[in-house]
């Protein structure tokens, strides 16, 4: 599970449906309605928020709203209700890890896609996340 600090408009199209689904994913573990994934590290920052499931609902809506403007058809209705506004501290160092990351799997996967993203200098995080200085989350595997 990749629940990506980056915004959605980064990813190619089999990044951005593989998110959709991951997040419903998430949110069916933060709901409590699947026995696996519940000790993902991936959800620890929204289970640390105010209102996880509003969180994730808001995460949800705005990869809706990346796929709405590529007039993909994902299914409005698995939207869930966000209540609050709340956005979700992340780290500059997580977010350049993140990007790395997202770089090197676009490179061979979608390289006319890496190719746009070669002049970014620092990615725009998801609307959800309010970038502070700092380094990698504790919760990321990094290698």
């Amino acid at each position: 599970m990749r629940l990506w600090t980056l915004h959605p408009r980064y990813l190619d199209a089999q990044g951005l449906v593989a998110l959709w689904r991951e997040a419903l994913l998430a949110r069916a573990v933060l709901r409590g309605e699947t026995k696996g994934y519940r000790r993902h590290p991936q959800l620890t920052r929204f289970r640390a928020s105010a209102a996880p499931r509003s969180a994730i609902n808001r995460y949800l809506a705005l990869v809706y709203a990346e796929a709405l403007s590529r007039d993909y058809a994902f299914d409005r209705s698995k939207l869930g209700p966000v209540r609050t506004r709340q956005r979700i501290l992340v780290t500059d160092g997580q977010l350049q890890y993140e990007w790395r990351w997202l770089l090197g799997k676009l490179k061979l996967r979608s390289p006319s896609v890496y190719r746009q993203h070669l002049e970014v200098s620092f990615p725009a995080a998801h609307p959800l996340f309010r970038v502070v200085s700092g380094p990698i989350a504790d919760w990321e595997n990094a290698q």
